[in-house]
């Protein structure tokens, strides 16, 4: 008989005082199913959002979201728990490529960007994170994550104004339950947030429940295949708007896995190029068959900060459940049914959240904001980012958060090759400066001892 991968933690009952069930551990099953389902209620608000804004099939991206998940548990041998769920990032890109190619050219952008990342996991599992330290440090990876949400916030708007009472009551549901409940039902207020918007939206009749009742309860999620480049190389324009991306989902990634190795076992960061790999892979399928692409959630760490269960099992539990989620057309078309007035109201806090979660990362890294290279680098990428910049030159085109993107890494890096290219100029004019031209200076009754202090101000 096969060993199971899991042994069983104390009695299975309970969470050993001042322990957490590690990776390789297991509660009993029933308590381990219950544990996956709060991870399926965890992801289930941020994972479905997408798709509604984007106008991806549900069932498609809910099934890819629970493969994902599995495929990123065997990938990192069963030892990294974490889920993956719709990636907020690709929604801007989606949504400028639908414009002139539809789904299919989105799905392209996101199969092309599943690879690059795959390849991108397999470097760093050969050299290791230093590299991804170097092109992003704090100030840039932060700055990359606040402008993803405050670029999106607009759209989040025009989605509240179609009925504003409706929006209202979603976000102020949002709040309160955040700050009145603890634990899990805290950490799902968004659920929560769309749950009592919906309920509202039904009394104000701005449901449209035909599309629930021609559903069934069984059947095969909307499969649909990229666009072809070969047939069609313009298609290859709505690149650009995705490459961003990359640089998010890495920020994503590596925050996450730190956060959870830090709290259960720091040999688990070995795991970063693996986990690296399994997302970009998860996305390149989701991406072949019409799901969107994936990444780490935080939303999910929170429910294991919580319970202080890492088990890997629950995750299991959890992905499993996703798929079986993936086969049910009812499933995808009652959250289709979710008026625009709750999706505002949600996004609109959710979208806020991005922002600072972006934030946090400078506040716990502590960044310098008396710095100017750091003061310049987050200032101009979130403008770009807010006031949507774009560059556009016949079918090439930069978005907001390409831009804003763009503006992060280059300003950072060139300020920053200029600090150390004057300050090799100072040390060498210093340095060959012959000792012996220097003569005591005799000071005037009228001069202070002490020297004028500089007007510049230092990087």
């Amino acid at each position: 008989m096969k060993r199971s991968p899991w042994t069983i933690h104390g009695t299975g009952k309970t969470v050993i005082q001042g322990r957490v069930v590690a990776p390789s551990e297991r509660l009993s099953w029933p308590r381990t199913i219950g544990i996956g389902m709060q991870h399926v209620i965890a992801m289930f608000g941020a994972t479905f959002l997408v798709p509604i804004i984007t106008g991806f099939p549900v069932s498609t991206t809910l099934l890819f979201s629970g493969l994902g998940t599995l495929l990123f548990l065997i990938l990192t041998k069963n030892r990294m728990p974490s889920y993956l769920g719709s990636s907020f990032a690709f929604i801007t890109p989606i949504l400028a490529a639908q414009t002139g190619f539809g789904i299919p050219g989105a799905l392209l952008g996101i199969v092309i960007i599943g690879i690059l990342f795959t390849a991108i996991g397999g470097v760093t599992q050969r050299y290791g994170t230093g590299w991804i330290n170097t092109l992003m440090p704090p100030v840039v990876a932060g700055a990359i994550v606040a402008l993803i949400g405050f670029n999106l916030i607009p759209t989040a708007y025009e989605n509240f104004t179609v009925s504003p009472l409706t929006a209202y009551i979603t976000l102020g549901s949002v709040i309160v339950c955040t700050v009145v409940f603890r634990g899990i039902i805290g950490r799902v207020s968004i659920f929560v947030g769309v749950v009592i918007g919906y309920v509202t939206a039904m009394f104000l009749g701005e449901v449209d429940f035909s599309a629930f009742h021609e559903a069934p309860w069984l059947g095969l999620p909307d499969f649909t295949l990229p666009a072809n480049p070969f047939a069609d190389p313009t298609v290859l324009a709505v690149l650009p708007a995705f490459v961003p991306v990359l640089l998010v989902l890495l920020a994503e990634n590596v925050g996450h896995i730190r956060g959870v190795a830090q709290m259960v076992d720091p040999n688990l960061n070995k795991l970063t190029g693996r986990a690296l790999i399994a997302d970009g892979i998860s996305t390149t399928l989701a991406g072949l068959f019409g799901g969107s692409g994936t990444t780490t959630y935080g939303e999910n760490i929170g429910v294991m900060a919580a319970t202080r269960v890492y088990s890997t099992a629950a995750y299991w539990v959890a992905g499993t459940f996703a798929i079986l989620l993936g086969f049910s057309p009812k499933v995808g078309a009652l959250i289709f049914s979710i008026p625009a007035g709750v999706l505002g109201g949600v996004t609109m806090a959710l979208y806020g959240l991005i922002g600072i979660i972006g934030m946090k990362i400078w506040v716990d890294n502590r960044v310098d904001f008396g710095k100017p290279i750091n003061q310049f680098t987050a200032g101009l990428a979130l403008a770009f980012a807010i006031a949507n910049v774009q560059f556009i030159s016949g079918s090439f085109q930069l978005n907001g958060i390409a831009m804003g993107t763009l503006a992060a890494i280059l300003v950072y890096h060139f300020m920053n090759a200029i600090e150390r290219m004057h300050r090799r100029s100072e040390t060498s004019r210093l340095t060959e400066a012959p000792a012996a031209q220097e003569s005591p200076r005799v000071h005037s009754a009228h001069e202070s001892e002490n020297p004028k202090p500089q007007d510049r101000l230092e990087p």
